[in-house]
């Protein structure tokens, strides 16, 4: 019996501006997706994604301790505690990428994923952190990850999650796909530029090497005030052969689908034996400082 997945992707940009009160950024950019949740469900989506720090701007353009208020925990704080609610309606399983703290003072870049009974089942840290100007202070608001490259067997497939900068290394997609992932989801937030070319470059090929779907989200408009640059959208989902098979426009809030086809994961493995002649006792050079 064919092994066929609907999954979603939202990109967005900021439903008000960033000289709001923290809690009403939140709240504003909460509802807004909300709607597109609920757009998914009517089209009958079972795995959905959202951007990187979905509930607030790209805050990461300049350093300023405010954002600091931005952080929730995970699994106790409001905006899982809600989509909880959310994916059990649905019997949807969503990643929520947000700004965590940890409990004990200590901030991340997190993807938690809740089944679609609304089961918490935990959480991914992005593991590369970026500390570059101008506009990518990421080293001031988050530690690298600490988890690993965990993969969550939800209801309906094998999720795991990469978190932006993370699609420059393909050393944790390996890991990923060598823990049994069949879809990768990297929430961003990338701006035009050199990373736009990179952009349909790096995740299909994480696909080919790895033989799984990749599903790619990124946010869209310019936002004030610091104007970095263009958030150019164009989430897509990808096959295990580096095919695009969904894409989002460049400028619009939006809601990409795409019918995943499971079974050729296994189709694509058996042309392509990229595991089974990988050679790990060479690559020893890799780990040396």
């Amino acid at each position: 019996m064919p092994r066929t997945v609907k999954c979603g992707l939202i990109q967005t940009s900021m439903a008000c501006k960033a000289e709001e009160r923290i809690e009403t950024i939140r709240t504003a950019n909460l509802d807004k997706t909300l709607g597109f949740v609920e757009q998914a469900a009517k089209e009958g989506v079972q795995i959905l994604c959202m951007q990187e720090i979905f509930t607030g701007p790209y805050f990461c353009a300049e350093q300023n301790t405010r954002w600091y208020e931005a952080v929730e925990k995970i699994p106790d704080g409001p905006t899982v505690k809600l989509l909880q609610e959310v994916a059990r309606k649905h019997r949807m399983v969503i990643v929520v990428p947000i700004y965590e703290e940890d409990g004990t003072g200590v901030y991340y870049n997190t993807a938690a994923v809740i089944d679609g009974d609304g089961k918490y089942l935990g959480k991914y840290r992005k593991n590369h952190i970026p500390h570059c100007g101008p506009g990518f202070w990421e080293k001031f608001y988050f530690r690298p990850g600490n988890l690993g490259y965990p993969v969550f067997d939800t209801m309906y497939a094998k999720v795991g999650v990469y978190i932006c900068y993370d699609r420059h290394f393909p050393e944790g997609a390996r890991e990923l796909g060598l823990a049994g992932a069949e879809i990768v989801f990297n929430p961003s937030a990338t701006v035009a530029g050199l990373s736009e070319y990179l952009w349909k470059l790096e995740q299909p090929a994480h696909a080919v090497a790895n033989a799984y779907f990749v599903g790619a989200i990124n946010r869209v408009g310019v936002e004030a005030p610091w104007n970095i640059g263009e958030f150019y959208g164009q989430s897509y989902f990808c096959d295990p052969r580096g095919q695009f098979v969904a894409q989002a426009s460049r400028d619009k809030d939006e809601l990409v689908t795409a019918e995943i086809d499971l079974d050729k994961i296994r189709e694509v493995r058996n042309v392509w034996q990229f595991y089974r002649d990988r050679r790990p006792e060479t690559y020893g050079g890799i780990v040396k400082l």
